[in-house]
């Protein structure tokens, strides 16, 4: 008698054969744009990989190009590109390599942005004023990128602007681990806040370490420029901290330092994620009564530790990198918030 096969069946167990394979991990691939090259290598240094290749550059007209140098089909791609530097030129960059590996096929695209763009452009402050950093979310997203890592958003609400998950490190269990190898008396110290936007992040810190905590109120007339200052608690005879999570121009900070040892602080050291150092910065720093300006290599600090002696550097590749890792093999980063890696 002759059997029949029914081509459906076939068909069936065909797929469920091949489901176990869809399910694979796929490999990872690391690519780094222009703005903090040297962050990017030691990323992979600590994962054990080598750099993605990618040739970008700019036309005559200023346009800019980019090749991705590899194969990236099925890849879980990571593309590191810092908010630093020609910020509007490496943003369009990271956008068109976001979309480059998206179109060649890669499996997912994740944007570590150590220092977010436009972060402090999150609220409409004033009438006619954007929203500058959920149109860089929006951005992002329409580009193709499936997951961003960042550092220390300027606020945490920025996470609420995307629609894809954002996972946002902190620095400060890098912070912690510095001021307890590199202040002799910081069991006696007290931590300061130099505006009532930093009061949950200081006092995150203080209650870790153990010791008081401070707050400076400012009035702005302007942006960037600093009208006046009132400190609020007793820093007479201490060690003070400044902590922060940006400085640009710098003008807060050395403002904030002033008042500090006029009310009695013995010394000031000024912890900060994103030393943009923009404008005047460097010699207001140098004429600053500082004892040290702590920064992270969120964005390059070279040039800027060169010109300035009292400028020192924490390196957080190795939170960025754990933060890959755990992402591509699907682990969970929360441990990162409160530990350094090692």
């Amino acid at each position: 008698m002759k059997s029949t096969v029914n081509l459906e069946d076939v068909v069936n167990k065909l797929d469920n054969h091949a489901l176990p394979l869809t399910t694979r991990m796929p490999n990872i691939k690391v690519f780094s744009g222009s703005s903090h090259p040297d962050l990017a290598q030691k990323i992979v240094d600590r994962l054990g990989i080598d750099l993605g290749k990618v040739v970008t550059k700019k036309f005559s007209n200023m346009e800019t190009c980019v090749e991705i140098g590899e194969s990236v089909r099925g890849e879980d791609v990571y593309i590191v590109q810092s908010g630093s530097g020609e910020i509007n030129d490496n943003l369009m960059e990271l956008l068109i390599m976001i979309n480059a590996c998206k179109i060649a096929s890669a499996s997912r695209v994740t944007a570590v942005i150590p220092c977010f763009p436009y972060a402090r452009q999150d609220k409409k402050d004033k009438s006619r004023a954007p929203i500058t950093a959920k149109l860089v979310a929006n951005i992002l997203s329409v580009s193709g990128a499936d997951h961003i890592i960042t550092m220390d958003l300027h606020a945490s609400q920025i996470q609420g602007f995307f629609d894809i998950p954002v996972d946002n490190l902190f620095a400060e269990p890098a912070v912690l681990k510095w001021i307890k190898e590199n202040i002799p008396d910081w069991k006696t110290s007290i931590v300061v806040s130099p505006d009532a936007g930093g009061a949950k992040r200081v006092t995150s810190i203080a209650d870790r370490l153990n010791v008081e905590f401070a707050l400076i109120h400012k009035e702005r007339k302007k942006a960037n420029e600093v009208a006046c200052m009132v400190l609020v608690g007793d820093v007479k005879d201490r060690t003070a901290i400044l902590v922060d999570d940006m400085a640009d121009t710098c003008g807060t900070i050395c403002h904030a330092a002033e008042k500090l040892i006029e009310a009695g602080a013995v010394k000031v050291y000024a912890i900060l994620t994103h030393g943009i150092f923009s404008g005047p910065a460097i010699s207001r720093i140098n004429n600053a009564c500082l004892e040290a300006v702590v920064v992270t290599n969120t964005i390059p600090q070279e040039r800027h530790m060169q010109e300035c002696p009292k400028i020192q550097c924490i390196d957080v590749s190795m939170m960025l990198a754990e933060a890959v890792r755990r992402t591509h093999n699907g682990e969970s980063v929360s441990y990162l918030f409160s530990n350094v890696p090692y």
